[in-house]
Parts: C-alpha cells; sequence; structure tokens
C-alpha cells in the first residue's frame, strides 16, 4: 500500500540529488506528474499510482531500503539524540530522506554490524524475541576465558537480577591476561553480552557485532561506513527470520 509523500522528497530519495538539488530540478520544469509539469517541490505525489518523468524518463520507485552499517565507538544506535551524534547521523543527506530507523541497537561503545531500514515489518520480525535470532560477536576480556566458562554459557548464565540466560555459544580465540573471544547469542537482553562475562567475574574491554541471523558484517567497510545489502543478502536475512 502506497502513501503520498513530496516530490522533493521522493526525488531525493531515489537518488537525484540533495533536496536543494531537487527543488532546483523542479523549479526548472523537468519533472511531470502524470504527465502534466510540476514545479512544485512541496507537491504531494502517489509513486506508485501516479507516473512521474524526470527529464522524460520514468522515475523507479522502491518503498523500502536497507542499509548495512560498520558502527563505530562513540555513536548512539538512535535517529535523534540531543547529546550524542547518531547512526542516522552517519548517513547521506540523500540516504537520510529515507527516513531510516536501527534494527535493534548496539550499546555507544560497541562496534560493528547494525542493520538501518525503514522497513518496519521486517525490524519487527527480526527482534521478535521469540523468534531467537541468532547474533554473534567478538570480544576481547579482561581475565581468561576457560573452557569452564563456555559450559557455563553453553547451559545459561544467571545475570545478577536473576534472570537465566538463554543457552550461548562461547568459542576461545585467544586465552591470556586478555583474552579474546567469539560469542553467539540467541536473545537481546540490556548490556547482555557484558553482563553474562561479569557473572564469570570477567569485563568485556572489546565488542564488535559480527553477524545478525544470516547477515554477516563486510569486512570491506571501515568504522562509520555503510553500503545498501545486496539482494542475496536481503533474501537471506528475510529467510533467517522466517526459519
Amino acid at each position: 500500500m502506497s502513501k503520498k509523500m513530496r516530490l522533493d522528497k521522493l526525488l531525493a530519495n531515489v537518488g537525484y540529488g540533495t533536496r536543494t538539488d531537487v527543488k532546483k530540478i523542479i523549479r526548472s520544469g523537468s519533472v511531470k506528474v502524470d504527465e502534466v509539469v510540476s514545479k512544485d517541490p512541496s507537491q504531494q505525489v502517489d509513486p506508485v499510482e501516479q507516473r512521474i518523468t524526470v527529464r522524460g524518463e520514468s522515475l523507479l520507485y522502491r518503498e523500502f531500503v536497507y542499509f548495512m552499517l560498520n558502527k563505530p565507538d562513540g555513536v548512539v544506535s538512535a535517529t535523534e539524540d540531543r547529546r550524542d551524534s547518531t547512526v542516522v547521523d552517519l548517513l547521506s543527506e540523500e540516504d537520510r530522506a529515507w527516513d531510516v530507523f536501527p534494527v535493534g541497537r548496539l550499546d555507544k561503545d560497541t562496534e560493528g554490524l547494525l542493520l538501518l531500514t525503514n522497513d518496519g515489518k521486517l525490524t519487527h520480525s527480526l527482534l521478535a524475541p521469540k523468534k531467537h535470532i541468532p547474533k554473534t560477536y567478538y570480544a576481547k576480556i579482561e581475565g581468561r576465558v576457560t573452557i569452564e566458562d563456555a559450559e557455563v554459557f553453553a547451559k545459561g548464565v544467571v545475570l545478577e537480577d536473576g534472570y537465566e540466560t538463554m543457552p550461548a555459544k562461547l568459542t576461545i580465540l585467544h586465552t591470556e591476561l586478555i583474552s579474546e573471544i567469539e560469542l553467539t547469542i540467541y536473545e537481546g537482553k540490556y548490556h547482555q553480552v557484558k553482563r553474562m562475562f561479569e557473572a564469570v567475574g570477567k569485563k568485556v574491554l572489546y565488542l564488535k557485532r559480527l553477524s545478525m541471523g544470516n547477515l554477516e558484517l563486510d569486512p570491506q567497510l571501515s568504522l562509520g561506513q555503510y553500503r545498501e545489502l545486496t539482494q542475496e543478502e536481503l533474501d537471506s536475512l528475510q529467510s533467517s527470520q522466517k526459519e
């Protein structure tokens, strides 16, 4: 089901430039709505039901976008914040025009994979507690992580408030005074990874999310960089939330 939107926002969304750029295009008389020239950037249009052309070319509209972000430390998983930079601030003006929001959240000091979209239905499916979508993290831990810790995690960890987590898979990559691990969890309680390690007397020094469902962080993305999901990635992600 389509909804009406401003003509300038529509053109910005589909890649014709910033709001300023598209206003110039519209006012130049290059845009037609149902074969009638429109010079009003604020005109409400239905991109599905109406034929919109720019310089004679039909506009191809899509309702949803999906961005993979490698979230850096110090940025909050929100659309707006009075004190800190948000993940939406990392997007270009054109991409912010899609009104995307983060799927779930990563702590301010946690890096790694974060999905941004305007697809509320997919977001709800991925975050629904009963879905148990797996999320895998890489972490540096203060203290020697042991096989015993892995066994505790495999059974479920009792947190400080008495909540018992679902079984989790702890893989020890390197154990020393500062250990390196990978952890897969199937729920998303507040500060869960940090609280799980606190429950076994250890502290998370660094945390990075590597994957969510079937979606894996692109190693080519530097911190703060993002890109659109490929169709293959989107199909895989959508299949993971149906399992």
